[in-house]
């Protein structure tokens, strides 16, 4: 992985609200579409003191706003990748909702086609096991006025956003390209992973049924969780105390399992 340096600086796409150097566990936390790093950074005073809370920053949001926006999977998987190289010096876990479980998952598997220790933990939440058909029709071509009609009907986006034209300028790029991302991506079958998964999902999540999350299973030769949550497919935000809670409980369990031989 030496040889993995596309020179970004590594700060630009890893941010630590909390640093915690004595940390035994890091866990990077990718965002949903069109969102950024402001989704997690309360969440390192809510889990294990042991783990070190790494936000992954996309290009085209927060300090990076200016920066060109990634449209397709593949590039961005090898571009994040790459710049956690000087990250992976201990035991790591993803958490990943929506389109960040679906990076965090082939960011995983990136990672051991080149051989890289891997997450010792695969967190998913709001998105289907990848192998499974999404039969949500694209949006990210569409026409500004059906686009923006599209976001208020998956009730992701804030309703004082929605209705502020300038902020809707700046975000509907970013959203445009996110969800292309997510839209474009095709499935490549591949061996099972390694590390455990935890899937949570939204009870009233309609664009992510229970059958797609219990496909996760499918995806690891290890153990297989899942843990649904009152909300819709926003329970990130509406049902957070009992996400970080039940978070809480499997870092632990992933803290107990890396104090072990294999990561000495």
């Amino acid at each position: 992985m030496d040889s993995m340096n596309n020179g970004l600086a590594v700060d630009h796409w890893v941010v630590k609200p909390w640093a915690n150097p004595g940390a035994n566990l890091r866990l990077f936390c990718l965002s949903y579409a069109g969102g950024g790093t402001q989704v997690f950074r309360t969440w390192a005073t809510r889990l294990p003191a042991s783990v070190e809370v790494c936000l992954i920053e996309l290009p085209g949001r927060g300090v990076r706003l200016k920066e060109p926006l990634f449209t397709d999977l593949p590039p961005l998987v090898e571009a994040i990748a790459q710049n956690l190289e000087k990250h992976l010096d201990k035991p790591f876990a993803f958490f990943g909702h929506s389109m960040g479980g679906l990076l965090s998952f082939e960011i995983t598997r990136f990672f051991r086609r080149h051989n890289v220790q891997g997450p010792a933990h695969l967190f998913v939440s709001g998105r289907g096991a990848p192998q499974t058909p999404n039969d949500e029709p694209p949006m990210h071509a569409l026409p500004e006025p059906e686009f923006i009609s599209e976001l208020r009907r998956l009730n992701g986006t804030p309703r004082e956003v929605l209705e502020h034209e300038e902020l809707m300028q700046l975000m509907l790029p970013i959203l445009r390209a996110d969800f292309s991302i997510c839209e474009t991506y095709r499935y490549e079958p591949e061996a099972p992973l390694d590390c455990p998964i935890t899937a949570f999902g939204g009870l009233e999540d309609e664009s992510v049924s229970v059958e797609r999350l219990k496909a996760w299973r499918e995806q690891t030769n290890a153990s297989f969780s899942l843990h649904m949550l009152p909300g819709d497919h926003f329970f990130l935000h509406t049902a957070q105390s009992v996400l970080l809670q039940t978070l809480s409980q499997g870092l632990n369990r992933v803290l107990a399992g890396v104090a072990g031989p294999a990561y000495k």
